[in-house]
């Protein structure tokens, strides 16, 4: 398809999404055309955004174009986390104090997160080695057979879902899904806590299963080498995501002496603010994800030592950083 004809079929998408945009600039009274943006499709749409992106990119349309759409996929990106753009000095205090001060802070619906997003993916990923069949109460045969395919030693490209033809459409489909997983533990957390508790125990148990069928089947390498280098910030990032989720609930189940309105009010503020480190660390798997994991030039052992190493900053960062300027 030549580029024209792309542009002309998909441009109305494009419109709805600058529609959506400007909204966030300006009040809704100021804004009569109607927006075809609904929170209920929102990860579908934004999933073909990303695919858009990739898609130009795969087939070299023109820098424009690449450019036009790669802004949209960001600031679309930014405001689903509800991501203003703090200035200089303020953006280095968030990620230097106040984002690890503020898990630290939170560390009950953070731990409570934890719980139901590792617990059921090692508990699935130990059962398998026990009971194989397991893992077909969450995969489908269909599903079994391209995770074998993408993790196969022998496979073109390792990890690479067929969705993705080139490592930026890898990037795009990655943010995606990511968004996706952490949008719906967010979101989830207006059903009083229930979707988000939800979204954790299923999304736990569905990487459990993948995680545990290539251990048991013996691609355990490939598998575990592709997941070394981003697994702490796809991890971490789910975290804080359901922790966000979970604060929302808890504000509806137990808002002590004030309305539910005024705690959602008051918990929603800082669940936007852990959703900001959510969203940081969605980027940063995404990109390790694309253009790290895949590498085969680089030994299994090497892949572990990277990936135990961003575990270790990561762990270090939320759990030390910014208490010599609280203190202070």
């Amino acid at each position: 398809m030549k580029e024209r004809q792309y542009i002309a079929r998909r441009q109305a998408e494009w419109q709805a999404w600058d529609r959506w945009l400007a909204s966030a600039q300006r009040p809704v009274a100021a804004a009569p055309e109607v927006l075809a943006i609904d929170a209920v499709g929102l990860p579908q749409r934004f999933r073909r955004l990303c695919h858009d992106l990739a898609l130009v990119r795969d087939r070299n349309y023109s820098a424009a174009l690449t450019e036009d759409l790669q802004r949209r996929v960001l600031a679309v990106h930014q405001r689903i986390y509800g991501a203003a753009r703090p200035e200089g000095g303020a953006l280095r205090r968030f990620v230097a104090a106040d984002l690890p001060a503020l898990v630290r802070g939170e560390w009950r619906v953070v731990v409570a997160a934890m719980l139901l997003l590792l617990g059921p993916l090692l508990a699935m990923l130990m059962a398998i080695q026990v009971w194989p069949d397991a893992a077909f109460l969450l995969l489908s045969p269909d599903t079994v057979s391209e995770i074998e395919e993408m993790y196969s030693p022998a496979a073109a490209h390792l990890g690479r879902p067929r969705a993705a033809s080139s490592e930026w459409a890898m990037w795009a489909f990655y943010i995606a899904n990511n968004v996706r997983i952490d949008f719906q533990a967010f979101a989830g957390g207006i059903a009083f806590g229930l979707g988000s508790v939800f979204y954790l125990l299923y999304n736990g148990l569905y990487i459990g299963a993948i995680a545990g069928h290539l251990t048991q089947v013996g691609l355990g390498e490939t598998f575990w080498g592709f997941v070394a280098g981003h697994s702490a910030f796809e991890l971490i990032g789910a975290v804080l995501a359901g922790a966000a989720g979970l604060k929302l609930g808890m504000a509806l189940l137990a808002p002590g002496q004030r309305s539910r309105l005024a705690a959602l009010q008051e918990n929603g503020r800082v669940a936007v603010k852990l959703l900001y480190g959510a969203a940081a660390l969605t980027f940063f798997a995404a990109f390790i994800e694309a253009f790290w994991s895949p590498l085969r030039g680089v030994p299994l052992e090497i892949k572990i030592a990277v990936g135990s190493t961003f575990w270790l900053l990561t762990s270090a960062y939320l759990l030390l950083a910014g208490r010599r300027s609280r203190a202070a």
